[in-house]
């Protein structure tokens, strides 16, 4: 049987955000009781609804980057081929890092040679543990450790073009220096941010991975449902 993992952030109103970018809102729209009013159904049989409002960026919650978002040039998400967002996948342990750390490429060398799958064209997630540490607290947003330049090469080497954190970027943004998302321009790579619950698949080996956007014309990004599907 099939196991599934779901490695989606709890999408909630005002829910953490980077300073330069808007937190999600997600407020009750319309009620139950609100609803009574239109008198939906029968008389003896009162058919009443729900609806909830979200305003958010497309890089809200758990979301994939476009190669529009840094390239002019690049494919917004309703362009980007689908075969990009599923595929085989591994999660390495990075834990060690810590809290505004570096993940170089002698940590990939070595959390690729624990987890036991040789990296190889692979959706690479990485764990931090940085949701373990510091969610829900706003100090989340600049507590994310570096993807280098050494570790996203490392990842380009091995046919890796998606890869994936937890937390707000890949980048220590507050440094205004972007290594991760330059590299990851210039190479036609894109990853996933606000990934959460990875501690459950560290040590799963290769896995089968989704995170589908939304069909968002134009857009720089999407909010997307990520999950694993451990044999």
């Amino acid at each position: 049987m099939t196991r599934i993992v779901d490695l989606t952030l709890p999408l909630e109103d005002g829910a953490p955000a980077l300073g330069r970018l808007a937190r999600p809102v997600i407020i009750p729209h319309t009620t139950h009781e609100g609803s009574k009013k239109l008198k939906q159904g029968t008389p003896d049989d009162l058919l009443t609804f729900t609806t909830t409002y979200m305003g958010m960026l497309d890089h809200s919650g758990t979301h994939i980057d476009a190669l529009i978002h840094n390239n002019p040039d690049g494919a917004p998400i309703d362009e980007m081929p689908l075969e990009m967002f599923m595929g085989k996948a591994v999660c390495l342990d990075l834990r060690h890092v810590g809290d505004r750390g570096d993940i170089n490429r002698e940590d990939m060398d070595a959390a690729e040679k624990a987890a036991g799958v040789t990296v190889d064209g692979h959706i690479v997630l990485m764990c931090t543990g940085l949701n373990a540490r510091h969610w829900p607290n706003d100090e989340i947003v600049r507590m994310n450790p570096q993807v280098t330049a050494g570790a996203t090469y490392w990842l380009h080497e091995r046919g890796s073009r998606v890869h994936g954190v937890e937390g707000p970027s890949t980048d220590r943004v507050d440094e205004n220096l972007f290594v991760n998302h330059r590299i990851c321009r210039d190479l036609e790579m894109v990853h996933y941010e606000w990934l959460w619950n990875l501690e459950a698949v560290l040590g799963a080996g290769e896995f089968q991975f989704q995170g589908i956007p939304l069909r968002i014309k134009g857009a720089s990004g999407s909010p997307v449902r990520a999950l694993a599907f451990l044999d």
